[in-house]
């Protein structure tokens, strides 16, 4: 299956490149609006800042490809900055695609960045993480999301709180933490994202 990488400018887009191939994907990494409309599955990920990363995004017209998307029912993950990309405005800058209700806000836990493994909590029942109830995962961050509707909550983890880790609606989906970093529970999710694509 073809995966498409949106190219906004992030740094570690190869290992989550690697960590797709691994998973049984053929993956393309492009700023070209047209392969990002079309793939049978589009992946905004990376680390960074929502504002600079969305401006990435705009300067490409990957950001307008990626509404095509949604608008169309097509699958589109977003991997921790690209989850936050899903919602609107941020606490650290700049706004993301609000395809999603909710904003992005500091993580308020004694230790930030909030960087570790934590323990998933399913919340509900999605074809995202399926066989991940309890399972650890890597978490690199200092922002979270918080949806305006609890419904797209499918994984939260404790981190002095509650921090949303994982969200599907639809053909719209993301994680907080790193697969590429989570070994085999991140293999899993990327193995779900493939499967969750192929029937979205």
């Amino acid at each position: 299956m073809r995966v498409v990488l949106a190219d906004y400018g992030a740094g570690n887009l190869r290992s989550v490149a690697s960590a797709f191939a691994r998973a049984g994907a053929e993956i393309t990494i492009t700023v070209d609006p047209a392969e990002v409309r079309e793939a049978p599955l589009a992946v905004i990920a990376g680390v960074g800042h929502v504002e600079s990363a969305a401006r990435g995004l705009r300067m490409h017209g990957l950001d307008a490809a990626i509404r095509d998307r949604v608008t169309a029912g097509r699958p589109v993950l977003g991997i921790c900055v690209g989850m936050q990309l899903l919602f609107g405005a941020s606490d650290e800058g700049g706004s993301g695609m609000e395809i999603l209700g909710g904003s992005v806000s500091r993580v308020q836990a004694a230790r930030v960045p909030h960087m570790g493994w934590n323990t998933l909590e399913i919340t509900q029942p999605g074809e995202l993480v399926q066989g991940l109830d309890g399972e650890d995962v890597y978490f690199a961050h200092s922002y979270a999301v918080e949806p305006t509707d609890d419904a797209v909550v499918v994984a939260v983890a404790d981190h002095g709180g509650r921090i949303v880790a994982a969200v599907q609606q639809g053909a719209v989906a993301g994680v907080q933490f790193h697969p590429e970093r989570s070994a085999l529970a991140g293999a899993r999710i990327l193995e779900n994202a493939l499967a969750w694509s192929k029937s979205a």
